[in-house]
């Protein structure tokens, strides 16, 4: 199953061995349906359609009946093998609205046939927004299905990146589509973008808060040691990152009541008081999300696809496998092993179990794998020192009002 160029930690992990200690996998929640293989944006640092795999050339632009109704199949069964209360389906791509909206509440009504009738089905997608209309937006809305939006920021400048496969800004079609989602809150999931140094932070908060997203998130951009991410030297631990996502905080925190929520933030401190990790960001929980391409082969997360040509695949398809399969690939069992599963300088670290290691995709090094900290290991540390001091801050003021 394992790639035959990969390196740690497929070559190396005995997974019966773990298996036969007790290390018992942990049920995907999520799944990742890729409803289409294409985008109709040439975003210019885009890991998936400018980065190292090419794996979505050969594979259908549109997901086929067949693949969808399979995989719904096999989202059921994992279900109830491990007797999960609720799944999460993210109709994904490239740009999923491509398929227009028919499809998409086709999908959605595919799976939901097929849950058992007590198995909860929360149904997302993630879009550009360029293809948002007033009537697509109702539809989704009306279906169930709740949006999220990729944007770089709330101003045209923000998002030069952002353009068409003839170079044409993609900024006025998003705004417009995001101000149709405005209309329709409870569709609305919220906006992910990703951090650039070369922004203004107060700036970019608040041209964000004009879209009036209940949601936020900060994304690093997806990098690693042997492609570093632009605006920064991770040798000589510089924060670059760091210093501009503590300015972002710093903007949330003291928003006061009515702000969006910023989930690296609320993970951030969530963490820092002793809860359990959410997402892949922070923290040593269990991955628990899985992706099924458009041609059916079952996938881990895209973002490993910035390491290497054929990082995230498994060898698996929803034709021929369950779920379960996945769940001993040793890329996934790697990254279900907690804090076992960091580098010994990560294991070290005093920060670790807020960190968790970063994001796993920016541990790589090319001919060692992914047995090293983030390449964003001091931006990481600068943000989480920053929130722990806010945070104890916000403490020592409840205790000295307490105290009078």
């Amino acid at each position: 199953m394992a790639h035959p160029h990969a390196p740690w930690p497929y070559d190396r992990l005995d997974v019966a061995a773990l298996r036969a200690r007790g290390t018992a996998p942990v049920p995907f929640r999520q799944f990742v349906l890729k409803v289409h293989s294409r985008c109709n944006l040439a975003c210019t640092y885009c890991y998936i359609y400018a980065g190292p795999d090419r794996s979505w050339r050969e594979r259908p632009a549109a997901v086929p009946a067949r693949t969808v109704e399979r995989a719904a199949e096999r989202i059921a069964e994992h279900a109830r093998t491990h007797r999960l209360p609720a799944v999460e389906v993210v109709l994904h791509g490239g740009e999923p609205l491509l398929t227009g909206v028919g499809p998409l509440l086709r999908h959605r009504a595919a799976i939901r046939a097929r849950l058992d009738a007590g198995t909860g089905l929360t149904t997302t997608t993630q879009t550009n927004a360029t293809l948002l209309t007033e009537e697509r937006v109702a539809r989704l809305a009306d279906a169930g299905i709740r949006v999220g939006v990729s944007l770089d920021g709330g101003l045209p400048h923000h998002n030069r990146a952002r353009v068409d496969h003839a170079g044409r800004p993609s900024y006025a079609a998003v705004a417009r589509g995001l101000r149709h989602l405005a209309e329709r809150p409870e569709s609305y999931a919220g906006i992910l973008c990703t951090a650039d140094p070369a922004t203004d932070p107060d700036e970019l908060y608040d041209s964000l808060l004009a879209f009036r997203p209940p949601a936020l998130d900060f994304l690093l951009p997806h990098a690693n040691w042997s492609a570093p991410p632009p605006h920064a030297d991770p040798a000589r631990r510089r924060t670059v990152y760091g210093d501009w996502l503590a300015r972002l905080f710093d903007r949330w925190w003291n928003a006061g009541p009515g702000a969006p929520r910023v989930r690296l933030f609320e993970e951030a401190v969530l963490l820092l008081l002793g809860a359990p990790s959410a997402t892949e960001a922070l923290g040593t929980s269990p991955v628990a999300t899985v992706v099924i391409e458009a041609d059916g082969a079952i996938e881990q997360i895209d973002s490993l696809k910035s390491a290497y040509e054929g990082a995230a695949a498994t060898g698996l398809d929803v034709f021929r496998h369950p779920f379960d399969a996945a769940l001993d690939h040793p890329g996934i069992v790697a990254r279900q092993l907690g804090a076992d599963g960091l580098c010994d300088t990560c294991r070290a670290c005093p920060v670790q179990r807020v960190c968790g290691g970063g994001n796993y995709a920016h541990r790589y090094r090319a001919g060692s794998g992914f047995q090293h900290p983030s390449v964003y290991c001091a931006d990481l540390q600068r943000l989480i020192r920053h929130a722990a001091r806010r945070l104890e801050e916000s403490a020592a003021r409840a205790r000295h009002t307490t105290a009078a």
